[in-house]
Formats: C-alpha cells, sequence, structure tokens
C-alpha cells in the first residue's frame, strides 16, 4: 500500500477536544483504533464518508481535518 500525500490534523483535533483518545474517535467514527493509527501516521487514506464522519466528531470543515499539497508544476 502506498503512502497517502494527504496530510491530516487529528492528533491536533483529538487534543483540542480534551485529550480524546485513538480509541474514543474510533468508536465514535465506527472503526478500530489501529485504523484511527494508521489514519493519523499517513499509512492509510480513509474514505470520502469516514473523512466526513471524523471532521463531523470535531464540529470543524473536512478541510480543517485533511490537507493535500498542490501539485508543484
Amino acid at each position: 500500500m502506498k503512502a497517502t500525500r494527504v496530510t491530516n490534523s487529528i492528533r491536533t483535533l483529538r487534543f483540542a477536544c480534551g485529550e480524546m483518545t485513538q480509541a474514543e474517535l474510533a468508536d465514535r467514527i465506527d472503526v478500530t483504533r489501529q485504523t484511527v493509527i494508521a489514519i493519523e501516521q499517513g499509512r492509510y487514506s480513509p474514505s470520502l464518508e469516514m473523512a466526513f464522519k471524523i471532521a463531523r466528531v470535531f464540529g470543524v470543515p473536512l478541510d480543517d481535518v485533511f490537507q493535500y499539497p498542490e501539485e508543484e508544476s
């Protein structure tokens, strides 16, 4: 599996939300803690549906959670 170029702010957002654990986030979006870890570390890209669920948990727009760098031309 190729690493994604998409970066995310999940760890920062978890700490901003009363130090939510990876397990708590996993429960709220119906995935395993291992999935949350892989997404957080950029080893796995969530589905669009899961990405929206994560943003909703934190009450922020999708762009505040996930960032995709501009192509260098």
